[in-house]
C-alpha cells in the first residue's frame, strides 16, 4: 500500500504541478508580446490556454499534498521535521499560486483584449481587485446613464477622461514584471519542496 501511495504522489505531482509551472512560466512573456501587439487573435488565444492550463491543474494538484499525507502516514513519517517543512512549503506555493499569480494573469488578460468570462471564476475577490486596480473601461451604456443623470457637461468629461486614461493603466509593462515575480517565488518553492521529498533529512531513509 505504501508503494502505491508513493506511486500516486509522485505521479501527481508531475502530471499536475509540472504543467503548472511551465505554463505559469511562460504566460509573462506571451503576456508582453501580446500587450505589444493588441488584437492579434493568435496571441490572445496563447494566452488564454496558458491561463486554463494554470487554472485546471492547479485545481488537480489538490491530489498531491492527499496522497502525499497519506504516504507519510503509512511510512510512519508524518512527525519528521523534513515534511513538516515540506508541507508548510506547499500551502505557501499554493496561497503564492492562488492569490498573486492567477489573478494577475486574469488582469492581463483582460489588458490584452484576451478575457474569456469562464476564465473570471477563480480569484474573485483578488482578480476582481487586480482588474480595478488596473482600471477597467466603464461600458458605454454605463457612461450614457450617468451623463443622462447628471446632465452636466463636468460629468461627461470626466467620464471621457476615465476612458481615456483606463486603458494606458491596464497595460502597464511592469505588471508582467511582477507576475514574473511571483511566478518565480511560486517556481522556487516547489522546487524546494521536491529537493525535500527525494532528500528528506533526517527520515530513515534519507540519503
Amino acid at each position: 500500500m505504501t508503494k502505491f501511495l508513493l506511486a500516486v504522489h509522485v505521479l501527481a505531482a508531475i502530471v499536475a504541478v509540472g504543467p503548472v509551472t511551465v505554463a505559469a512560466s511562460m504566460f509573462p512573456p506571451a503576456a508582453r508580446r501580446a500587450l505589444a501587439r493588441p488584437g492579434n487573435p493568435r496571441a490572445a488565444e496563447t494566452l488564454r490556454l496558458l491561463h486554463r492550463i494554470c487554472r485546471v491543474y492547479a485545481t488537480m494538484g489538490v491530489v498531491v499534498p492527499v496522497f502525499g499525507l497519506a504516504t507519510a502516514n503509512s511510512m510512519g513519517v508524518l512527525g519528521d521535521t523534513w515534511l513538516v517543512v515540506s508541507i508548510v512549503l506547499t500551502a505557501l506555493a499554493a496561497a503564492v499560486l492562488v492569490a498573486f499569480v492567477l489573478p494577475r494573469q486574469t488582469a492581463l488578460l483582460e489588458a490584452a483584449g484576451a478575457g474569456d468570462e469562464h476564465e473570471h471564476g477563480y480569484g474573485d475577490g483578488a482578480g476582481a481587485g487586480a482588474t480595478s486596480a488596473a482600471g477597467t473601461v466603464p461600458s458605454p451604456a454605463a457612461a450614457g446613464e450617468g451623463t443622462a443623470a447628471t446632465g452636466t457637461p463636468a460629468a461627461s468629461a470626466t467620464a471621457a477622461a476615465s476612458s481615456a486614461t483606463a486603458p494606458a493603466a491596464v497595460a502597464d509593462p511592469r505588471a508582467t514584471v511582477r507576475l514574473a515575480m511571483f511566478t518565480g517565488v511560486f517556481n522556487l518553492l516547489w522546487a524546494a519542496v521536491t529537493v525535500l521529498m527525494i532528500v528528506r533529512p533526517g527520515s530513515t531513509t534519507g540519503a
